[in-house]
């Protein structure tokens, strides 16, 4: 989910080329083939051969979930929109198969950005997260595709991002066996996707976008910019520059070829000193640890 839990807007890199008129069109042109209701998000979706089921909600039943999305519910929010913690409550439709319930959600909402790329990263998450199932993966519990309402609707994440975590002023340091479990966990997740019978290059591995439930146990969130990585003989995709500054690779930036979130994952340890233990001076070899356990599982 990204910078759900924040102000902060990340920087993004795009391939200048892409704001060319020929490609505006081109974009436009795409943008009219995107699904436009709930029985065109499924077909592509793979209907009832989909490996995870998502609910399709109406607007009205979001209005529901978030209290009409009133203003004390905002999460946080980016130049998608605003991000809504809600309630799925017992009545809200029969024969709802959601349990328990009522059920604390994070309620997603795209209507800040309604272009073709908006809509295409929105349709992502709802492709790779209806497919992708991992104890390190932020779950997707559904989405609601009506009229111009683009939203995405997750379990809640009660301890936030890693990075508010980091920078706030107000909760407390983590302790080192905490940021041992948090780095595992999104190293596991990483390698999931590396490891996937279709691999997938998740290209925004930042510690804003790695959530934390009430235990502390990491998850990786929005895949909006989530590319399938190369399969059989083929060493990497071709793909527009995607990401944000501080993380991406260098030889994607300047090649547009994607091989590896794994210098993404050695950032995120490098930031803030996050992983880094005061208290004792052999702090490097966790960084190092984790980072030769991805490398070793599978390089993307």
């Amino acid at each position: 989910m990204g910078n759900c839990w924040c102000k902060w807007e990340p920087t993004i890199y795009k391939n200048p080329k892409s704001e060319s008129p020929k490609e505006q069109e081109r974009e436009r042109r795409e943008g009219s083939k995107l699904p436009s209701n709930p029985e065109e998000v499924e077909d592509l979706r793979g209907g009832d051969s989909a490996a995870n089921p998502l609910i399709a909600f109406t607007f009205e039943e979001l209005k529901i979930i978030t209290a009409n999305f009133r203003q004390d519910r905002v999460l946080g929010g980016g130049g998608f929109g605003n991000v809504y913690k809600g309630f799925i409550p017992e009545d809200l439709r029969e024969g709802l198969q959601i349990q328990p319930l009522p059920l604390p959600v994070a309620v997603k909402v795209h209507d800040g950005d309604n272009s073709y790329q908006g809509h295409r990263e929105w349709l992502a998450e709802v492709i790779f997260l209806g497919q992708l199932s991992h104890p390190n993966l932020v779950k997707l519990i559904g989405y609601c595709c009506q009229d111009d309402h683009r939203v995405l609707i997750y379990e809640y994440m009660p301890r936030g991002s890693v990075e508010n975590n980091l920078f706030s002023r107000v909760l407390l340091p983590l302790p080192w066996s905490t940021r041992m479990k948090i780095a595992l966990g999104a190293a596991k997740g990483l390698a999931f996707l590396h490891e996937a019978d279709k691999p997938v290059i998740y290209r925004d591995f930042k510690t804003s976008n790695i959530l934390l439930d009430l235990d502390y146990n990491a998850k990786l969130s929005d895949f909006g910019l989530a590319k399938d990585g190369p399969e059989g003989d083929k060493s990497h995709v071709s793909t527009r520059i995607m990401g944000t500054y501080g993380y991406a690779a260098p030889e994607y930036i300047m090649t547009a070829m994607c091989t590896a979130s794994v210098l993404s994952f050695w950032n995120c340890l490098q930031e803030g000193n996050l992983w880094t233990n005061h208290g004792q001076p052999a702090n490097k070899t966790l960084q190092i640890g984790l980072f030769l356990y991805l490398k070793r599982r599978r390089s993307y």
